[in-house]
């Protein structure tokens, strides 16, 4: 993800993530990919609900103390109300935070809630095969282009995946 960027441009990460009973933590922002590597490493799934409003809300509070570019969501199920965080994403797509939004799986109706999050906040959806982490690398790595450096830098990157979330964004 980190590689997809130009030298001259310092590409921040915020690590969010949601488990259990409740439990939603955000990161410090880090500047490479081994501070972002050791951060997930320390993280172990466990059980409990989605709670992708505290994501949005999140994203939201921390675009308030200084822009962000994009969010990248990843997840596989929805157990939330789907209009609230349709008006979440929305929300998100007034202030130009487009969320890249990100689905392992087939579920039909995750697939339909997480479409609209992209497109309520003008970014882009994409599905991929969890057995296949390569599509996970290539998606991440398009988001990343994007976050650093808009469209004009996302259209430099080659792979399908690129093509395929540039062909959503709006003009």
């Amino acid at each position: 993800m980190f590689r997809a960027i130009p030298r001259s441009s310092a590409l921040q990460v915020q690590l969010l993530y949601f488990r259990g009973f409740g439990e939603c933590r955000a990161s410090k922002w880090v500047l490479d990919g081994g501070a972002l590597a050791k951060l997930m490493s320390g993280i172990d799934c466990r059980g409990g609900h989605t709670q992708i409003s505290k994501v949005f809300a999140h994203a939201r509070a921390e675009h308030a103390k200084r822009r962000i570019n994009a969010v990248i969501y990843v997840g596989d199920a929805i157990e939330e109300n789907v209009d609230a965080l349709s008006e979440m994403a929305g929300q998100l797509g007034l202030l130009n935070l487009p969320l890249f939004v990100f689905q392992e799986g087939q579920d039909a109706r995750v697939e339909a809630a997480f479409r609209d999050f992209a497109r309520l906040s003008k970014g882009a959806y994409a599905r991929f095969n969890a057995s296949a982490p390569q599509e996970l690398a290539a998606l991440l790595k398009a988001a990343a282009a994007y976050a650093s450096g808009g469209k004009d830098l996302l259209e430099l990157q080659i792979s399908g995946q690129a093509r395929a979330l540039l062909a959503q964004l709006p003009p």
